[in-house]
């Protein structure tokens, strides 16, 4: 192994690979900090050969690796293996080119979300994904696992703004699909590769889709006395032919929670708030808006507030998009969870996690995308308590179970990663579990890239939820 690390460096400062023991513990978790592994080695490439060579050097020594952004997935995705190393390419930040007419860009895959919006937007454009983490986590990241935001409803998912990329698989060969012009011919090769989890290679270049800013916003922020009766305010939005840019929920506790980090402001004596944005032209948004005020009259709300101004309409996104660090103010230890249901049946959804809640006798925050039923439960625990990681856990499991039974999906836009491995057999067949492997083995014949991930495996350590736990057995209670 000492050769390998030998060779390894070779050609790369001391300070852009990292063995020492506090650098592997920084790098040890993801955003689910129960997973903890410390890898062989942390290298921080500047280029795109040095990165072609770094995995071309991990496939011929038959080491595993993981690539890694700002480290922000919730399912465990970017944690290390033991055996094998990570490719942090934080230093791989870099806008390459901008097709303002052609409304594109060609980005490296440690360009943070929100930054590249930043660099476009003195020319009208943005881009759209907005995940909650969206002021760290990076484009690479979030074509990994596909991920979504709170206008996911209106714009759609990582996948719906990728155009292109240059890919290197995890056999040391390199890959152009897609096409910048968004019409691309064959096999849909680049709908394979974006929300791969890792397991086939590296984006090396990404040309993304760029939008003009919606010239008028109006924003509502409505307050139920019930989870069940926003539940059912949403259904009736959607059934009414709108299409909001975003319908998000809170429950008590997230309102709570992003009042004590942020001072969010919500009204009185309501146990759930509906935030109903729409986004568009001057003429569309003052003709929905009608259309909208009425509904959300008629469904029953305790109180409605509407955005005056920017400043308003920001300060209710900045509360949302607090939740889930903000939880942390309440409780020490959490899981969030991922999973979606048919819209018809949110409402159900939500009264049978407020029963499971009591029934466990454990707090859960609701806060999720509620327009495509993209549940994102926040359930809280002490880890110092004996015994509360396993109870939490096992919560989590009857959420994840549910969203099976209603029809929906074990995630939305956080992955399998290495949380809900043991749960891709109660979507899947075993034929279709097989065909998925023989094409991750096809791109990746030693299976070294994010190795363990998001198939059952025996092969590697069980550190997944709702089973053993490593850190419950050393003692070690995991921090958010």
């Amino acid at each position: 192994m000492q050769d390998f690390l030998s060779e390894l460096g070779e050609g790369l400062p001391a300070e852009r690979m990292l063995t020492s023991a506090s650098a592997l513990a920084a790098f040890q978790s993801d955003g689910l900090t129960a997973f903890a592994v410390k890898p062989l080695a942390i290298v921080m490439p500047t280029t795109e050969e040095e990165v072609v060579r770094i995995v071309r050097l991990c496939h011929a020594w038959q080491i595993p690796f993981v690539a890694r952004g700002s480290g922000t997935s919730l399912s465990g995705g970017s944690l290390p293996h033991a055996d094998g190393i990570v490719i942090a390419l934080n230093l791989m930040n870099q806008v390459l080119s901008t097709d303002i007419p052609g409304r594109t860009a060609v980005v490296q895959p440690g360009v943070i979300n929100s930054m590249l919006s930043q660099h476009v937007a003195s020319s009208g454009l943005y881009y759209a994904p907005d995940p909650s983490s969206q002021q760290v986590c990076t484009i690479g990241g979030n074509v990994a696992f596909n991920s979504g935001g709170a206008h996911c409803l209106k714009y759609g998912m990582t996948s719906n703004h990728v155009l292109a990329m240059k890919f290197l698989l995890a056999d040391g060969e390199v890959v152009s699909v897609g096409c910048a012009g968004g019409e691309q011919v064959g096999p849909d090769l680049l709908g394979l590769l974006v929300g791969c989890e890792g397991l086939l290679g590296i984006a090396l270049e990404i040309t993304v889709r760029l939008l003009p800013k919606p010239e008028r916003y109006h924003t509502v922020l409505a307050g139920y006395k019930t989870l069940q009766a926003a539940g059912e305010a949403v259904a009736t939005i959607i059934s009414s032919g709108l299409l909001p840019g975003a319908i998000e929920i809170m429950d008590s506790l997230s309102m709570k929670a992003a009042t004590a980090a942020v001072g969010a402001k919500y009204p009185p004596n309501v146990e759930v708030v509906l935030i109903v944005e729409l986004d568009g032209t001057a003429e569309a948004v003052a003709t929905e808006r009608i259309k909208l005020d009425k509904l959300i009259a008629h469904s029953n709300a305790a109180e409605v507030w509407v955005a005056a101004d920017s400043d308003e309409r920001a300060k209710i996104w900045k509360g949302r998009k607090s939740v889930f660090s903000a939880v942390g103010r309440l409780y020490p230890d959490f899981i969030v969870q991922d999973g979606v249901v048919p819209r018809g049946k949110l409402g159900f959804a939500l009264t049978r996690i407020e029963q499971l809640s009591r029934e466990a006798n454990i707090q859960v925050a609701n806060v999720f995308h509620a327009g495509d039923g993209n549940l994102h439960p926040l359930i809280m625990f002490d880890g110092r308590q004996p015994g509360a990681l396993h109870r939490a856990e096992e919560l989590a499991a009857r959420i994840v179970n549910l969203c099976i039974e209603l029809g929906g999906s074990i995630t939305g836009e956080h992955g399998v990663g290495m949380e809900k491995r043991q749960f891709l057999p109660g979507m899947f067949s075993p034929d279709s579990i097989d065909l998925m492997k023989r094409v991750r083995c096809a791109c990746d014949p030693y299976e070294i890239a994010n190795r363990g991930k998001m198939f059952p495996s025996s092969e590697a350590p069980s550190l997944g939820l709702y089973g053993a736990h490593p850190l419950e057995v050393a003692g070690i209670a995991s921090r958010m």
